[in-house]
């Protein structure tokens, strides 16, 4: 099974000149889903993970799917606002400003071993700030796990010497 035939190629969304990569086809398709989460766990059964963050929202899917597997905890890292109880936050850079990711700040303890999940590692921003939350909450990021790279993006640049796992490439 490829998983390639289950990402759909949607011209200018969400702006003109974007070619977005839609996961929902994959979501629909058990089959998919199980290869999907196959892949993504080949490199971490033999390896030890508290808790898996996600990144809002597309990264919720899988990240709990993988939290369930590992017989980790999960953690939501949200938009500002989303989170009812104290966070912190980290802002990043985006094409045209910026914006902010928060997590519970009694999410992640020091020494918790997180693996980072989210769809897609496109330009780095995103993940770069959720690494700033896990590290600044005293947690050991062991991988940032997505389904795809965007790698003409250059954002495993902007992880500097963090593991990076994805198995689909673009």
């Amino acid at each position: 099974m490829t998983l390639n035939q289950y990402i759909r190629d949607v011209q200018d969304f969400p702006k003109e000149g974007v070619m977005f990569k839609d996961i929902t086809p994959l979501l629909n398709n058990p089959k998919a889903v199980r290869e999907c989460m196959a892949l993504l766990l080949n490199n971490l059964r033999d390896r030890k993970i508290d808790k898996v963050v996600g990144v809002e929202s597309r990264g919720f899917f899988f990240a709990t799917l993988l939290a369930y597997e590992l017989n980790a905890g999960f953690v939501p890292v949200r938009k500002p606002k989303k989170l009812p109880f104290a966070t912190v936050s980290a802002s990043y850079e985006l094409e045209y400003g910026t914006d902010t990711l928060e997590v519970h700040t009694d999410a992640i303890k020091p020494g918790d071993r997180i693996l980072i999940h989210d769809d897609v590692l496109a330009t780095g921003g995103t993940a770069a700030a959720v690494c700033e939350l896990v590290e600044k909450l005293g947690g050991e990021i062991v991988q940032c796990n997505f389904l795809m790279e965007l790698s003409f993006l250059n954002g495993r640049e902007k992880l500097g010497n963090r593991e990076v796992y994805a198995p689909l490439v673009y």
